[in-house]
């Protein structure tokens, strides 16, 4: 394409060509706008991508499954769908005493293998089951409508909350009671009212502290649990790994009309007179466009690429202030064979979900009581997953992979660097892991580590963070990434024109897809 095309005026400039940002440019594309996505790397999917790390191994470098993946992206894929792989287990959590705790896609299931550890765990469980489906369920609704403002809602907006409001109050009196008791909850507390087990407790208290920088007992982390669970109780695993679902939306962006370009860095965000007009590369080459949809995270997009000139103090002051707090890191192992978990020896099938090392609630505290000093945690919680026992193109024959996310990484430690602390690391996490799968030293080939550094500098994640800012309370709906949002575009006297389109967008991170969904639904009404 000759540098005169390259130059034409767009209707919308996506920065970044992850998920979100290909779910944004295949919306608009396919409502007639003339669309470019540019992305940095010479990969797409950021995030969400499958590479082969080590030699004739191929890793999920960032989100593992595709278990919140919405509906509605779902009914974007006409021409080339991914194929997913549904293992009958949720997750397995091997226990320090040689037994271990899963968790099945039937209930019933679960249920009865729990009788095995605590009969009134396993009576407990069928309630506790139905409140995280009809709990997540809301938020899951909540997702996919675009958050209110405090002004400036279409009427249309307006009765779609209403009208989810009405749903809520039909879950009936008690539940309705308890799912606004239990958002603001420390998960740790909730599980408490449920289980005696510490099993369960731990396996869980993984799921409610995904991505953020705070303990099982600190307030939100429920609504963490939920959101965790906003697809069900299913694993959704990728044929081909996580990027397939990367590559089919840029292959339907494609047909739809939309140009996608790799290996393009933007430099700057421009406007003119009050609103957008296109975007700089960092080789000088300017792009014209009426909007600009972001995929990068918001501290980038607004700070660097619009840069706090274009900012109104108050608004500088909150995205200076926005908590990022990236605290997971990742290693990869080439394994010449499949691990045996204690637990699990004979039933491979109990390995095909998320594998979790969380003995207990008490267990991931003291995890995060390291990490708020800035340390590694000594005992991480970790949530391991073997793709290739349910998809053999990942690694050759007879050979496995292993993807472990480690918690807590803190991105800023107190008396280091993750330069230097990477092979410990690594190290780190095998010795754990051969604590409950013992022939797993004898099994690895080669590791690859990704620090939550490498996370900001690979892939552009601000502070490591992969939910591209904290998902406390105080960052989520009408606040996310700040106060003052109109929907996916800041209010006042900022730039029109310029949308969030990424995981810094509400609903928040994980492979949902509704932050990019509902921006470019925003961006083609404005």
């Amino acid at each position: 394409m000759n540098a005169a095309a390259m130059n034409a005026n767009y209707d919308a400039v996506i920065i970044g060509g992850g998920h979100n940002g290909l779910v944004a440019a295949l919306k608009l594309a396919r409502a007639g706008r003339s669309v470019l996505v540019l992305e940095r790397r010479t990969q797409l999917g950021g995030a969400a991508s499958t590479e082969e790390l080590i030699p004739g191994f191929r890793f999920n470098t960032g989100a593992p499954n595709a278990n919140l993946l919405a509906e509605q992206v779902f009914a974007l894929f006409r021409q080339h769908s991914p194929a997913f792989i549904m293992p009958a287990v949720r997750a397995f959590a091997p226990q320090p005493d040689g037994t271990g705790v899963t968790i099945w896609r039937d209930s019933e299931r679960t249920a009865m293998e729990l009788a095995q550890r605590s009969a009134s765990d396993a009576k407990a469980y069928w309630e506790f089951a139905r409140q995280l489906d009809r709990f997540a369920g809301v938020l899951s609704k909540m997702a996919q409508l675009r958050p209110p403002s405090l002004t400036q809602n279409p009427a249309r907006l307006l009765f779609a909350w209403a009208r989810l409001a009405l749903q809520v109050r039909g879950l009936g009196g008690k539940d309705m009671m308890d799912f606004m008791r239990v958002l603001p909850m420390g998960a740790a507390t909730w599980l408490n009212e449920h289980f005696e087990s510490d099993a369960i407790k731990g396996l869980y208290a993984a799921y409610a502290t995904t991505g953020i920088m705070q303990g099982p007992r600190a307030s939100g982390t429920a609504f963490m649990l939920l959101y965790q669970h906003m697809g069900g109780a299913l694993q959704r695993v990728v044929q081909g790994g996580v990027g397939a679902v990367s590559g089919s939306l840029a292959k339907e962006a494609k047909l739809a009309g939309a140009e996608i370009r790799t290996g393009a860095s933007v430099a700057r965000i421009l406007t003119t007179d009050g609103r957008v007009s296109g975007v700089e590369l960092e080789d000088g080459e300017r792009i014209t466009a009426r909007q600009v949809l972001s995929n990068a995270d918001p501290h980038t997009t607004f700070l660097k690429l619009l840069g706090p000139a274009q900012l109104e103090p108050r608004v500088y002051r909150r995205f200076r202030s926005l908590k990022l707090r990236g605290s997971s890191a990742s290693v990869h192992f080439a394994l010449s064979g499949a691990p045996q978990f204690l637990g699990a020896v004979g039933h491979q099938d109990q390995l095909q979900g998320d594998i979790i090392i969380s003995p207990s609630a008490d267990y991931a505290e003291q995890a995060y009581d390291d990490a708020k000093h800035g340390r590694l945690s000594a005992a991480p919680v970790l949530m391991a997953r073997i793709p290739s026992l349910l998809d053999s193109t990942l690694a050759p024959a007879r050979k496995h992979t292993l993807s472990v996310t480690v918690r807590y990484a803190p991105y800023a430690l107190a008396e280091s660097h993750w330069d230097a602390e990477r092979e410990r690391l690594g190290d780190l996490v095998l010795e754990t892991l051969a604590e409950y799968a013992p022939n797993l030293r004898t099994l690895v080939e080669d590791r690859r580590v990704i620090t939550p550094l490498d996370y900001e500098r690979e892939y552009g994640l601000s502070g490591g963070s992969e939910m591209h800012g904290q998902m406390g309370l105080d960052q989520l709906l009408l606040q996310r990434p700040v106060a003052g949002n109109v929907g996916y575009r800041l209010g006042g006297h900022a730039p029109r024109g310029i949308y969030i389109c990424g995981a810094g967008g509400h609903p928040g991170g994980g492979l949902t897809g509704l932050p990019g969904l509902l921006a470019a639904e925003q961006a083609l009404k404005e």
